[in-house]
């Protein structure tokens, strides 16, 4: 039998219809003469009714069938009896009497319920995870994400851009983590790389005159793991020739604003606000500032600079900085043990301690109230403070200041619920710092990639006797509710300046040659200005699921150890294949081939 259309699109418009279904048992009840099977596909669920009178013999096959067989049936639409209407359902005024049945396929019992809100650890419904897949939320997910991709398409292909392949097997080059390298059999010795971004190939597309690219793309990153990344993930990627900032915000901000319309219904404000970095990060302590709430960082420094409490005014005379977060209500709801527990928690980011004081209307209470009872009144009116609050403080560089209050600020909003749902809060971050100093390299690198052209004024900077390192960029970063969904900037088109950048990183003319001499050629051969863009595809379908994290939205990801469950990968090869690649492991390599692998 032919299926006339999906279960969960079955609807009041063909009641006294025969309709064709097919799919998975999700619910079975006998009530005696009476079954019901709530039948699901990707689209939904419709009740099927089996009445032994009118038709034992579907009766018969029905009593047989168990949770998760594949089903075909014919019947007849018609209207629920008043008190059996669901309104919970989109199904739940109509249901299918059933005069056919025939079981395509049946099923073991499952390993864990396919079911919403199911209670089963994440590897195992990875290592299922086709069942996984088919539980509502998930198929929810799955077509959340088809949706977006969708329009995607539909949007760049109506502004003129190209979608254009690049490689996935290519030359090692430094972006920031670690590649992903492949051994060549034909050339032993050597590698591939699988791209961490389609950066350079999008360039050198500019130079070809393709003038507007996208791409939808896989990008590899051998990097740790956590919930908003994975080993291999999705971008939409972008660029354009001759193209401003503005340019490239305002098309991105039309992409955006079409997928919130098209796929949620929802309709943004444009254009978005943009925020300055250092505006960003002084206020909010993030790059990626999150905007639905206040709870502000406030710089103190000034005003507790000559306190007798030296942990501040010896922070302030050695350049560095106070400062301290508001929260609302906060005396009451945070102990002295709690607080404790968040000031263990920020050592991780470099701090040496949290300082609090609780505001009443005498003063300040709390450990370090007498040293600054004098200046209650200054930091007060400087933070909003009124009796009730909580003012939690911390004293150190820059960066330890930003990172600490940024995490407290952030995970205080969550215990206290301040943050109102269904909110979508875009935002550009602009003029970043070009250069930033990484503590686990122990080295300065390029903020966002070393092709990052830098502002006009500040070109300077890149000249003999001058201190690169206080130049900013033409970049700009995508947030989305305290999240970073994509990144770009203008790229530098001019090979002096590039050459001038990869000296500042520490590259040497020799080096710089051996990994970019095709990228610095091309620039000396009628590059264009150009820039662009890349989304986090994953990431943001994420927030756009309101999912806890991007494995709720990638078909088959990795877990958190960078294992994929369901095919136990990374695995073992045979040892041919390893002779073919010319590629041996020393004696601390625990490399036992598995008894099948000659197969």
């Amino acid at each position: 039998m032919k299926r006339t259309n999906y279960a969960g699109n079955t609807s009041e418009k063909q009641v006294g219809q025969e309709v064709v279904l097919k799919g998975w048992v999700a619910k079975r009840r006998n009530l005696g003469g009476l079954i019901f099977i709530d039948l699901w596909d990707r689209e939904g669920i419709v009740q099927l009714v089996f009445n032994e009178k009118e038709n034992p013999e579907a009766f018969k096959v029905a009593n047989a069938v168990r949770n998760q067989y594949v089903l075909e049936v014919q019947g007849k639409v018609q209207l629920r009896a008043g008190k059996e209407i669901n309104p919970e359902m989109k199904t739940g005024k109509i249901e299918v009497a059933v005069n056919k049945i025939k079981v395509l396929a049946k099923s073991e019992t499952t390993p864990f319920d396919i079911a919403d809100n199911v209670d089963a650890s994440e590897d195992l419904r990875m290592k299922y995870r086709y069942l996984d897949l088919r539980r509502p939320e998930m198929m929810k997910n799955l077509m959340l994400r088809s949706k977006v991709t969708s329009v995607v398409h539909h949007y760049y292909d109506s502004q003129g851009f190209m979608d254009v392949e690049t490689p996935d097997l290519t030359r090692s080059t430094p972006e920031g983590a670690r590649d992903y390298i492949v051994p060549s059999r034909v050339y032993p010795g050597h590698f591939y790389a699988l791209p961490q971004s389609p950066q350079l190939f999008k360039q050198l597309l500019m130079a070809a005159g393709v003038d507007k690219y996208y791409q939808i793309a896989r990008c590899f990153r051998d990097e740790d793991l956590r919930g908003d990344r994975q080993p291999e993930f999705t971008q939409i990627d972008t660029e354009m020739s001759f193209a401003t900032p503005e340019d490239i915000q305002t098309m991105t901000e039309g992409l955006i604003k079409k997928v919130m319309k098209d796929v949620l219904g929802v309709d943004v404000k444009t254009p978005f606000p943009r925020m300055e970095w250092q505006e960003a990060m002084d206020k909010y302590g993030s790059d990626k500032p999150d905007t639905r709430f206040g709870m502000l960082i406030h710089d103190l420094s000034d005003i507790v600079k000559d306190s007798s409490f030296k942990v501040f005014s010896g922070t302030v005379a050695n350049g560095n900085f106070v400062r301290a977060i508001c929260v609302p209500g906060g005396a009451d709801k945070y102990s002295r043990k709690d607080i404790s527990k968040k000031e263990e928690y920020i050592k991780r980011f470099g701090a040496k301690g949290l300082a609090w004081v609780k505001v009443t209307e005498d003063g300040y209470s709390g450990p370090i109230a007498k040293f600054i009872n004098d200046y209650a009144d200054a930091i007060n009116e400087k933070m909003g403070a009124k009796p009730g609050d909580l003012i939690l403080f911390v004293a150190d560089s820059f960066h330890v200041v930003s990172d600490s209050l940024g995490y407290l600020r952030r995970e205080i909003a969550k215990e206290q619920n301040m943050i109102a749902a269904n909110q979508w809060n875009y935002l550009w971050v602009v003029n970043w710092p070009m250069f930033e100093y990484d503590e686990g390299f122990g080295k300065w690198i390029a903020a966002h990639h070393p092709f990052t052209m830098l502002n006009e004024e500040d070109l300077h900077y890149l000249e003999d006797g001058e201190d690169p390192h206080k130049a900013h960029a033409q970049s700009y970063d995508i947030i989305l509710n305290g999240q970073e969904i994509g990144g770009g900037s203008i790229r530098i088109h001019d090979p002096k300046v590039q050459e001038k950048v990869l000296k500042a990183l520490g590259y040497t003319k020799e080096r710089a040659e051996a990994r970019f001499g095709f990228l610095l050629k091309a620039l000396t051969l009628g590059m264009p200005p150009e820039g662009g863009l890349a989304f986090g595809l994953d990431r943001w379908v994420m927030l756009l699921a309101q999912a806890d994290s991007i494995r709720d939205v990638i078909p088959f990801p990795k877990n958190s150890k960078a294992v994929e469950p369901l095919t136990a990968a990374p695995g073992k090869v045979s040892q041919q294949q390893l002779n073919d690649l010319k590629v041996q492991f020393d004696d601390k390599v625990d490399y036992k081939q598995d008894n099948d692998d000659e197969d």
